[in-house]
């Protein structure tokens, strides 16, 4: 089956699955003492145009991930955006290349709204990103991690 990306905004029958998803990855934000609610941030993603801007990335009829596009993440960039955020592939689903699908997606949502580059902030995903064609840019402390801040042109 060909995997392909659509707006988060088609598919609300994903969401509980998706917010489950969250709250497994995240749970010291998500999980039950987290400040962080995963539905509502879902439903928050889930819009046509405009940011925040959720996108899933689909095998056939069913949901495996979904990424936002983020007007803010970095708190030391604030001033840059739009950014990549919340992306989450199922488990089951991992190591398929469905986060380079989701970050293609978001990419291209973000040239479709008009918007140069799109940037990253990540501890975890540097390889994806490189992968993908991103440059790094800066690094940054966000909620005492250190992250490496990346910047993709959406103009190909």
């Amino acid at each position: 089956m060909t995997m392909r990306t659509a707006l988060l905004a088609h598919h609300p029958e994903a969401f509980a699955e998706l917010a489950q998803g969250f709250e497994a990855q995240w749970p010291d934000w998500y999980g039950a003492s987290g400040r962080g609610d995963a539905l509502a941030d879902l439903h928050t993603f889930a819009r046509t145009s405009g940011l925040p801007l959720g996108v899933v990335v689909l095998d056939g009829p069913v949901v495996c991930g979904v990424a936002a596009l983020k007007a803010q993440s970095i708190d030391a960039f604030a001033h840059w955006g739009p950014w990549a955020a919340a992306g989450y592939v199922s488990p089951e689903k991992r190591g398929q290349g469905l986060g380079a699908i989701l970050l293609r997606g978001l990419v291209q949502e973000a040239a479709r709204q008009g918007h140069e580059a799109v940037y990253c902030g990540t501890a975890t995903a540097t390889r994806l990103l490189e992968r993908e064609g991103w440059r790094w840019c800066a690094e940054a402390k966000q909620n005492e991690s250190l992250v490496q801040v990346y910047r993709i042109n959406t103009a190909t």
